[in-house]
């Protein structure tokens, strides 16, 4: 069945997936689900009903919905009778992937206040211009970041709740998420009766910016939950496409967590999947494939979920022909273009797995285009087509559409997108005109609706007035059999303003001559995308919390080597 086909029939009316419009409170009509829960409050509270079903795994904890809710309505409690938590204020999650992270963000959400996800790794001053940006009035943290943020704390009078503090001395003004919750759970807490709206704020996530201060991206409960039931309407045409039975002895659907719970994809496509669906999410505290493939077998794991380089790791592991993969049916995510080796790679290495991209970004809630299956294999560089209720469109540097197949900044247009900044009004006027954002991201759409990204606006390369898009460079040079992973950068050249450099680490035991490199990449790149510069690194490229490259950081360490 044509994709066009298929939405139609999973979005007419009466089906569970009907199209509607409203009229957002900045004015732009939007389409949206019909039947979609009102807020985060309704989709955590179908928990209640998953009687005895196992829904977090850590370690060798397992939670079941039931022992979940009663920590996450106990929590809610906490929060509004100890901590004095209304609706509208912010309360800020500062920690490791821990199942009380999720506990926190439901009950945070439940209540109407407003969650803060703060950035595990960052330091004291991050976390002290986080945590004063968005106002926050608790701060629900593990031992490491109380004590980072400790004195920011106690300067702005923010209430902490610590979780998993251990053994040791209980940080000064702080509580233990065991004595106090736990002693709600025992008294048999219930979660405070509040009032949701939809367009009321539920979430703000800081973009990880590459200069300046971090952004506070701000969603309400309408726009996390339409990117939810977006992602799920895309299941259900992929379902009517392919025109199959579910297999009743396959193992049920659930997800492995390889990605910080801080980050767009963590909380959204994986953990909200999950709550909404009553699948089982498997916790890992950091990524470690060496780790994850035990865990894919033993737990019988169909999902996965991450940004290209975890993918790479996993296949390229020592470990991996000795661990059964067989119950996994995706493979993928986004965060990054896929090169199309790793998606040949993906549909080659597994039994049942098919590989699968999402372009989406924190200011879509993670949502936007996606590819998988055949459509991957047959368009390998594309990130593939969005549901009806999104609207996608390339134009040029003035806002003007550009023909199909031109080259341009895609702009998205949804009810899933934020509503701005925290605080920030220049950048959000900036970032979202006429209701429609601004990706920063240069792509094409093709005649058939399927999108193509080629690079990131700012971190293209400009080598004597011809643009080099890094996406396509990195592409090729993964195809080179001795190639782990590649980074492909611009670097100031005082004749051509700048010149094409990549940064390589290589398989085990493999080797590399930059001048063969470069005779591999001539059939496949014209001259002038070729680097010029090439780096073989002998230890992993740096990457950030959400496993993408740091090409910034990157480039400032080898120019200054």
């Amino acid at each position: 069945m044509r994709f066009e086909d298929a939405a139609a029939a999973v979005t007419a009316p009466g089906q569970p997936f009907e199209v509607t419009t409203v009229t957002l409170p900045a004015g732009h009509q939007v389409e949206v689900f019909a039947h979609s829960p009102p807020s985060l409050r309704e989709v955590f509270g179908t928990a209640r009903e998953r009687h005895g079903a196992v829904f977090l795994v850590y370690e060798d904890e397992r939670w079941t919905f039931p022992d979940t809710m009663r920590q996450v309505d106990a929590a809610g409690r906490v929060l509004v009778d100890r901590y004095g938590v209304r609706e509208g204020d912010r309360v800020a999650i500062a920690m490791r992937n821990y199942p009380e992270w999720v506990m926190a963000f439901a009950a945070i959400t439940s209540i109407g206040a407003v969650s803060v996800s703060l950035n595990a790794w960052w330091t004291a001053d991050e976390l002290d211009y986080a945590l004063g940006d968005c106002g926050a009035k608790v701060l629900v943290a593990d031992r490491e970041r109380v004590e980072r943020a400790g004195a920011t704390c106690s300067r702005l009078g923010i209430a902490t709740l610590g979780v998993r503090l251990g053994d040791g001395p209980t940080p000064e003004h702080t509580d233990r998420w065991e004595d106090v919750v736990g002693a709600a759970v025992a008294a048999g807490a219930v979660m405070p009766d509040v009032a949701v709206d939809p367009d009321d704020d539920a979430t703000i996530l800081y973009t990880s910016g590459t200069t300046g201060f971090p952004k506070g991206a701000v969603s309400t409960h309408r726009a996390v939950v339409h990117a939810l039931m977006s992602f799920a309407c895309r299941g259900a045409i992929d379902t009517v496409r392919a025109g199959t039975v579910p297999d009743p002895a396959a193992p049920p659907p659930s997800f492995i967590l390889i990605v910080p719970l801080f980050h767009v994809t963590g909380s959204v496509p994986v953990l909200l999947s999950c709550f909404a669906g009553g699948l089982k999410l498997v916790i890992m505290y950091k990524w470690d494939p060496q780790r994850a493939l035990p865990l894919i077998e033993r737990e019988r794991i169909t999902n996965f979920v991450g940004v290209p380089t975890q993918a790479w790791d996993l296949l390229e592991s020592p470990e991996f022909a000795r661990h059964d993969t067989s119950s996994l049916v995706s493979v993928g995510g986004g965060g990054a273009p896929a090169p199309p080796e790793l998606v040949k790679r993906v549909d080659g290495a597994f039994s049942q797995a098919k590989p699968n991209l999402g372009y989406g970004m924190t200011e879509t809630n993670a949502y936007g285009p996606g590819n998988n299956g055949q459509d991957y294999l047959d368009h390998p560089t594309s990130t593939g087509r969005v549901v009806p209720t999104v609207r996608l469109q390339v134009r040029d540097p003035e806002g003007r559409p550009v023909p199909a197949g031109d080259v341009g900044e895609i702009w998205f247009y949804g009810a899933h997108l934020i509503r701005g900044y925290w605080g920030k009004p220049e950048a959000t006027a900036e970032t979202i005109v006429d209701g429609w954002l601004r990706s920063g991201d240069l792509g094409r759409i093709d005649a058939e609706g399927f999108v193509y990204v080629v690079d990131r606006a700012k971190d293209m390369v400009l080598r004597a007035g011809e643009n080099v898009y890094c996406a396509e460079v990195e592409a090729a040079v993964y195809e080179h059999s001795g190639v782990h992973e590649a980074a492909v950068f611009g670097m100031p050249h005082e004749r051509l303003g700048e010149e094409v450099a990549v940064a390589v680490h290589l398989k085990d035991g493999a080797s590399l001559d930059v001048d063969d490199l470069r005779a591999f990449l001539a059939p496949r790149l014209a001259p002038f995308k070729i680097p010029s510069r090439v780096f073989v690194l002998d230890v992993p490229l740096p990457r950030n919390p959400a496993g993408k490259f740091l090409k910034r950081q990157l480039r400032d360490e080898l120019l200054g080597g």
